[in-house]
């Protein structure tokens, strides 16, 4: 097992468990709530101050900020990556968490083209 595998694993794991925003009903808005917020949460682990001037910005900021909260205190081995190893991170992350949630999901409401 790869070291990215190994440290996506216990990530995928809590967001799965305890991330509600991974249950909406439409694929193609899960796919804008997992880009929106895992991107501002990477951001804010690397210390940058996600842009959130629009409602949906807004919305997907308080869930990364909650996100990066959690991850820190329950991963402190993130904060001794550097911010390229976490974006890199961040980036197999979004791909893990859009296959389980979308790409790879067995939910046929997801795709209904007339939601």
């Amino acid at each position: 097992m790869t070291d990215t595998v190994e440290k996506i694993a216990p990530l995928v794991d809590y967001i799965m468990k305890n991330c509600l925003w991974q249950f909406n009903s439409r694929g193609w808005d899960r796919l804008k709530q997992n880009a929106g917020i895992l991107s501002q949460t990477c951001e804010i682990l690397c210390g940058e101050e996600p842009v959130h001037e629009t409602a949906m910005d807004r919305c997907y900021w308080v869930d990364a900020v909650i996100l990066s909260r959690a991850f820190k205190t329950r991963f402190p081995w993130l904060m001794a990556m550097t911010k390229p190893e976490i974006k890199s991170l961040f980036k197999a992350l979004h791909e893990k968490i859009d296959h389980l949630t979308v790409h790879g999901s067995l939910n046929t409401e997801l795709t209904v083209p007339h939601y």
